[in-house]
């Protein structure tokens, strides 16, 4: 495994990337990788998936596998690495210490793989360690990972606030936090927190966030619906 302080990979272009790699299904992730790769890339992608099967779980001081995410920027070009590496700990079968290990030990790709990974690994909470250690760092790409699916489902109310606010502090666009609109609909707490950030940034005479705007008209208490009028002037 290579070490964490090495260069991210440069932004994917060619595959799903953050919000959508984590939703894609990964038989159709798969496909869509294959039909992208040079013929160099899919055989070795092949190879790796074949490996991993066969040998999930820890084997030794480090996994094949394991060798197989820290080669796959290299082999599959940056661009498709981490839909690679998606797909190889899947086809590994890791569980959430293993995931662990590979996010502890891993560099920034290796990690933001990890967190796309998990909404289609870990069915519960128990990864959500993970999570919140990426929402404490200020990479972008790692942060736009962190607030997937996995943190859509398992985050506590307090601790999602705190990641939305993130996102604009960094600027992530909002577009990266998976189920936005459900999760911060008419969320009174989130509002007053937008509204006090807004208010912080005028009063520095700071602009503020385009994105911060919509997530406020989200979860602003929804407003009481009015009487429908009827077509002959009376109220239904």
């Amino acid at each position: 495994m290579t070490q964490p302080h090495a260069a991210p990979d440069t932004p994917a272009t060619g595959t799903p990337g953050g919000t959508t790699l984590a939703l894609t299904p990964l038989d159709e992730l798969h496909r869509h990788l294959t039909t992208r790769l040079t013929g160099a890339a899919r055989t070795w992608l092949d190879r790796a998936l074949d490996e991993a099967t066969a040998h999930p779980g820890t084997h030794g001081p480090i996994s094949v596998w394991e060798l197989r995410l820290a080669e796959a920027g290299r082999r599959c070009g940056t661009e498709h690495a981490d839909a690679a590496r998606v797909l190889i700990l899947h086809a590994a079968r890791a569980d959430t210490d293993a995931l662990t290990r590979v996010y502890s030990q891993g560099t920034a790709a290796e990690r933001r793989a990890v967190l796309h990974a998990l909404p289609h690994l870990v069915p519960g909470p128990d990864a959500l360690p993970l999570v919140e250690d990426a929402l404490r760092t200020n990479d972008t790409r790692l942060l736009a990972a962190a607030v997937g699916p996995y943190a859509a489902r398992h985050l506590t109310p307090h601790h999602w606030r705190h990641a939305v606010l993130k996102c604009l502090f960094t600027g992530v666009p909002v577009d990266e936090v998976a189920d936005l609109e459900r999760r911060a609909y008419a969320d009174a707490e989130l509002a007053r927190m937008l509204g006090d950030y807004a208010s912080e940034r005028t009063a520095a005479g700071r602009p503020v966030p385009e994105d911060l705007h919509r997530v406020l008209a989200l979860s602003e208490p929804a407003a009481p619906r009015q009487p429908a009028a009827d077509p002959h002037g009376k109220e239904s």
